[in-house]
């Protein structure tokens, strides 16, 4: 069986004509004269990479090579900027729908306790008679709850008895 150390393939270091396999760093002032080309142009046509190989004393490759991995660091910055922008976005968007949410709830318990609200009102109003197959009651109560100022009025029917027509309008109140 091969060890994994076999099955690698091993990557040689080029040797310059002089035998130097030490890589080359470059200066800061270098890297400053390239940044700056940089932000004038990212892409490199070939005569600017042979002039700015000649200005700063480098081999074109190394100008090229040193572009291309610029360019990709520059692609990771931005993917970076955007993925923490993206990010906060979407945790306000959870936080709105955690609060869209949480109205919700809390709409469904104003209905419900209205609901109960009218419940007791119409079995107070119809003195708990629940044999009768159809009641229909004029209601005024007050509103304010669900942000309507003013009084409205509300007609109670059973369920059971929705489609009979001959509906007999009675006011409590006798208006």
């Amino acid at each position: 069986m091969f060890s994994v150390s076999e099955t690698r393939t091993r990557r040689r270091c080029r040797r310059k004509a002089n035998g130097d396999a030490k890589k080359r760093r470059l200066s800061d002032e270098q890297v400053r004269f390239l940044e700056m080309s940089f932000r004038d142009e990212r892409k490199l046509a070939s005569g600017r990479k042979a002039h700015l190989a000649a200005e700063l004393g480098l081999d074109g490759n190394q100008v090229a090579v040193w572009f291309q991995n610029r360019r990709a660091r520059h692609k990771n910055k931005q993917l970076e900027e955007t993925y923490l922008k993206l990010k906060l976005e979407h945790e306000a968007v959870v936080i709105d729908k955690c609060h869209l949410e949480n109205e919700v709830l809390r709409l469904k318990e104003k209905l419900l306790e209205a609901e109960e609200e009218i419940r007791k009102l119409s079995w107070s109003v119809n003195g708990g008679n629940l044999g009768s197959s159809f009641s229909a009651v004029s209601l005024q109560p007050t509103l304010g709850g669900f942000g309507m100022e003013e009084e409205a009025e509300l007609a109670y029917m059973d369920e059971y008895d929705f489609y009979n027509y001959t509906m007999e309008w009675t006011n409590p109140y006798g208006m």
